[in-house]
């Protein structure tokens, strides 16, 4: 931890920015406000847990996978092509997750001072109800964030494996900063640990309740349901609760039992699909799967939500509604007044299977390489701006080829044009113009974790734990039953026949091929949403497959020829699986000892 923060944090609370109102202050804000101010200023001590909420790393930027064999993009300057063509280092590391240490300050602040603080409000138990909303989501945000920095940090140091510094008390200038690494299952523990915790003091799911639904230990303070509404109600949607808590178990359960990480004994598969099997209790199992869920950015719905609205069926946690058209402007075609940023490779593409299911390398696919996109998984074209395809209000054709006679084609000019062929469709509006003279903007709703997703990990799990067709952890569904289901959504093997999936059943004779085929359905399903970098690390996967492009061409007679190039080279070691932790850190402290590989 940077105690230059500390100094900082413990002199004023860098929270109250958090409100964007400086006419609350009068005089303007000085560096003067001293902790205990946040006894008798509640607005000081929300803002120590809003600055957590702050430093979380959802987003809606595809950004990481252009570090993967998934995307390459056409901005040199770009930290994550850096990092992939052989820049990472431990002073050059755009996945760097060290600040999450302020984070874990502002949580431990509001878990030693919470009780302390005048909150203005009118009763015992409405006190009460606020006290403990703070404090489940300050356990909540300080294992979130704890996940965060060991995903990004863990690795082996003297062939033990390793996690970060546990910081579970608050830092002042004087505290010793020193702080060796806690083993990797130590700090598993310790998430887990904070979830529990949570859960001792949040409700299931935030949202107005009448009284007969308050809870008994408020009740038994004389609380009703218009103070918890205050506390726990729909305005406070947004924040994690008992349904997240659940989702993130998951996630974490996943990672720690993945191929890289196993050896440290920290969860295993059967605990992993236990957990995912005990979150998707809350979306109905498999017959809960959204069946649009597969497209939920596009959903027609998303116009008309607001800040307080439920979430859609496919969405565990989601961030606020947007207004914009940032991820257009970024990603859209250069003829669509877009910089074309993100550009999916040819391995991604040829991922996706043919609509019977098969793989297009299978002879019983029936692919055909002269008409490359015909006959394919609905979720190529929905996902992936290929050759001929509208995109846009107008729904304009998008000519890639390498003599298109617009920006669009391959390599065209530098920084705008497509590096590899294809441009970005998923997470994007088509219904936006961008036209200077014209411009519109359009909701986009950022998913943070999807229902979708924690199948997955279920499916993923349960494979590896008792094979295709067992039903485990409590759950009434198998890996097998999951990939059927959300193949079938997706339109593979037959909209008409969910049972009609030859390739799929082929699979589920042996745990091998099953585990192939559900990591290229996570990889297919959570494409551009930064998923495919950290699961390649965690399966200790190959992260140097070259990125490929497509070039088209016509001929005179109007033939059309497609070659596939390598666009761009990876340039990973082997010891990469495992992040650095920052160079900066490990020359201050002694104690902080560096993963192998990274000097």
């Amino acid at each position: 931890m940077n105690n230059k923060f500390i100094k900082y944090v413990c002199a004023f609370c860098i929270g109250v920015a958090f409100t964007s109102c400086d006419d609350l202050f009068e005089p303007a804000v000085e560096n003067n406000l001293e902790l205990d101010q946040m006894y008798s200023d509640p607005t000081f001590a929300r803002g120590l847990l809003d600055n957590a909420y702050l430093l979380l790393s959802y987003d809606n930027n595809p950004s990481t996978d252009v570090a993967t064999d998934d995307a390459v993009t056409n901005n040199n300057d770009d930290d994550y092509k850096r990092m992939a063509t052989g820049s990472w280092s431990a002073t050059l590391n755009p996945v760097s997750q060290w600040v999450r240490y302020h984070a874990i300050q502002y949580c431990n602040l509001m878990l030693e001072n919470c009780d302390k603080v005048e909150w203005s409000y009118t009763s015992k138990s409405l006190k009460k109800m606020y006290e403990d909303n703070y404090r489940g989501n300050a356990y909540a945000l300080r294992a979130l964030h704890m996940y965060y920095l060991l995903r990004a940090h863990a690795g082996k140091v003297g062939g033990q494996l390793m996690g970060v510094p546990i910081h579970l008390q608050s830092e002042t200038p004087e505290s010793d900063f020193n702080v060796p690494r806690s083993t990797f299952k130590e700090c598993v523990d310790q998430i887990m640990a904070d979830l529990d915790k949570a859960l001792e003091y949040l409700p299931e799911q935030y949202g107005d309740v009448s009284s007969d639904a308050v809870p008994a230990k408020y009740k038994s303070e004389g609380g009703n349901d218009a103070e918890y509404n205050r506390a726990f109600g729909n305005n406070h949607r947004g924040k994690i609760d008992g349904r997240i808590i659940a989702a993130l178990k998951a996630q974490v359960a996943i990672f720690a039992a993945s191929p890289a990480y196993a050896s440290a004994e920290a969860m295993t598969y059967a605990q992993a699909a236990q957990l995912a099997a005990a979150s998707l209790k809350y979306c109905g199992g498999i017959s809960g799967l959204s069946q649009d869920g597969w497209k939920w950015y596009a959903s027609a719905a998303i116009e008309n939500m607001g800040a307080t609205d439920p979430n859609p069926a496919e969405l565990v946690w989601r961030g606020n509604v947007e207004e914009n058209h940032n991820l257009e402007t970024n990603n859209y075609p250069p003829s669509l007044y877009g910089n074309g940023r993100v550009n999916p490779t040819q391995n991604l593409v040829d991922a996706f299977p043919m609509a019977n299911g098969y793989p297009i390398t299978a002879t019983a696919s029936g692919y055909d390489a002269t008409r490359p996109y015909e006959g394919r998984d609905p979720r190529l074209k929905t996902y992936i701006l290929v050759n001929g395809e509208t995109q846009g209000a107008a729904g304009a054709a998008i000519n890639t080829a390498t003599d298109a006679t617009t920006l669009d084609g391959l390599n065209r000019e530098n920084g705008r044009s497509t590096t590899t062929g294809y441009y970005l469709r998923k997470l994007l509006r088509s219904d936006i113009n961008l036209d200077p003279s014209s411009t519109t903007s359009k909701k986009h709703l950022p998913a943070r974790i999807r229902y979708t997703e924690i199948f997955l990990d279920y499916a993923e799990a349960a494979n590896e734990a008792e094979g295709p067709k067992a039903n485990v952890g409590g759950a009434d569904f198998s890996a097998y039953d999951v990939i059927k289901a959300i193949r079938h959504r997706a339109g593979i093997g037959g909209a008409d026949d969910p049972n009609y999936d030859p390739y799929l059943d082929e699979c589920a004779e042996s745990k091998e091929k099953m585990r192939e085929l559900i990591r290229n359905e996570r990889r297919l399903e959570l494409c551009f949403e930064n998923h495919r970098f950290w699961d390649l690390r965690r399966w200790n996967a190959s992260l140097t497959e070259p990125a490929y492009g497509i070039s088209i061409k016509t001929d005179a007679t109007g033939g059309v020829t497609y070659t596939k190039f390598e666009a761009e080279k990876r340039s990973y070691q082997d010891y990469m699986n495992y992040g650095p932790i920052p160079y900066t850190e490990v020359q201050k402290y002694s104690n902080l000892q560096q993963n192998e590989g990274w000097k």
